[in-house]
């Protein structure tokens, strides 16, 4: 527990914040998605296949510099802080709903007002939980599926993120650590602490400076109900790729190849000296390992389910909440400017670690165990 306190409890009172943050630069471009002001990057050519990026906790569109430009070589690469994180609006009263679920009726909502029917969705970590949600609840929007290090399962939730489910004591938690020390607990989530970009440190400290982050971060964490969603998985045909830090004690090997053997169309990659981040850790081989499965055909059984679902769709009603691309009620409002903001433009370093293809992960010690908390 000695070292988990310093990950897991990234803020006295915790608050909130409605609108955009006060310091997003001008050129930001930010879309009204469910009455929440959403920070998006949309970049590459408009005709190519669509990528959706989905950042994890206490994350924001900055974490996807290394292979951002990469992607939009190919392909337009739409990019979102989620509700309550980066430059995005953190709301408190009715609609001030944190979940998996909710996050991902804000990325249909963000497809819907880019007109962009379908797409593959790439995430991290918690965000991982979010690509799922999109999968479940439209699953023929979504062409294919890449997670990194996903945090998707109840036995990764630390302790403490339970005792924070209790109203007054999760106020407390989160008023008083949750903002304390950035650089080390992101320190416990690489494997070589060396190489974390500076750029990804400030990144972080300057969201915790932002008013509402505690707040909105406690709302997410009471809203990690994994053990709801859980046996769905299963039901998820998406072709999906896993890549997997070796060395992650955030997110443990162990869960990379549970939930391989838990989505039908799942397959692994491993990742050796490497820990949650292997856009950063392992930067080479995991973007080759991506823009190969984003450039691969689905195979016929994915592509046969993703029409019917399709197909199945379009039989009820096209005014379902969080469905047709042609429900305009959720289409977002455009605010003017660029499409991409200068924290998002910070130059993050790479790794040069190579990809590995071990599939055992060492039992964990107490201390790695407890280092889970920072699903970065």
């Amino acid at each position: 527990m000695k070292r988990a306190l310093p990950l897991l409890l990234l803020v006295g009172c915790v608050s909130y914040r409605a609108e955009r943050a006060v310091d997003s630069p001008a050129d930001a471009q930010f879309l009204t998605l469910r009455e929440t002001a959403i920070h998006v990057v949309d970049e590459g050519p408009r005709g190519a296949p669509t990528v959706v990026l989905i950042h994890g906790f206490a994350s924001s569109v900055g974490v996807w510099a290394p292979i951002m430009e990469r992607l939009s070589e190919t392909h337009r690469v739409i990019a979102l802080d989620l509700k309550g994180f980066g430059l995005s609006g953190r709301p408190e009263g009715a609609p001030a709903d944190y979940s998996p679920e909710e996050q991902a009726k804000i990325v249909l909502a963000l497809m819907d007002a880019k007109s962009v029917h379908s797409a593959a969705i790439v995430a991290h970590s918690w965000g991982s939980s979010v690509a799922l949600q999109v999968a479940l609840q439209a699953p023929e929007r979504v062409e294919r599926i890449a997670l990194y290090d996903a945090w998707v399962y109840s036995e990764q939730l630390p302790t403490a993120f339970y005792w924070a489910r209790a109203g007054g004591v999760g106020e407390m938690i989160f008023g008083a650590f949750y903002d304390q020390r950035p650089e080390d607990k992101i320190a416990l989530a690489f494997y070589d602490p060396e190489i974390i970009p500076q750029a990804l440190v400030d990144t972080v400290e300057r969201q915790l400076d932002r008013e509402g982050t505690s707040g909105a971060a406690l709302q997410a964490v009471r809203a990690m109900r994994y053990e709801e969603v859980e046996p769905r998985y299963s039901e998820i045909t998406a072709p999906t790729l896993l890549l997997w830090g070796r060395e992650d004690t955030v997110t443990p090997l162990e869960f990379g190849e549970r939930l391989a053997n838990q989505l039908p169309e799942a397959r692994l990659e491993v990742y050796p000296r490497c820990g949650h981040f292997p856009m950063i850790e392992a930067a080479r081989p995991s973007t080759r390992a991506l823009l190969a499965f984003l450039s691969s055909p689905a195979s016929p059984a994915a592509d046969a389910s993703r029409r019917a679902a399709e197909t199945q769709r379009s039989q009820s009603d096209p005014q379902e909440e969080g469905g047709s691309e042609w429900d305009v009620g959720s289409r977002g409002s455009e605010s003017e400017g660029g499409s991409r903001s200068s924290e998002s433009e910070s130059e993050v370093g790479v790794g040069s670690s190579e990809s590995g293809s071990g599939s055992e992960s060492e039992s964990e010690s107490e201390s790695e165990s407890e280092s889970r908390g920072a699903a970065w």
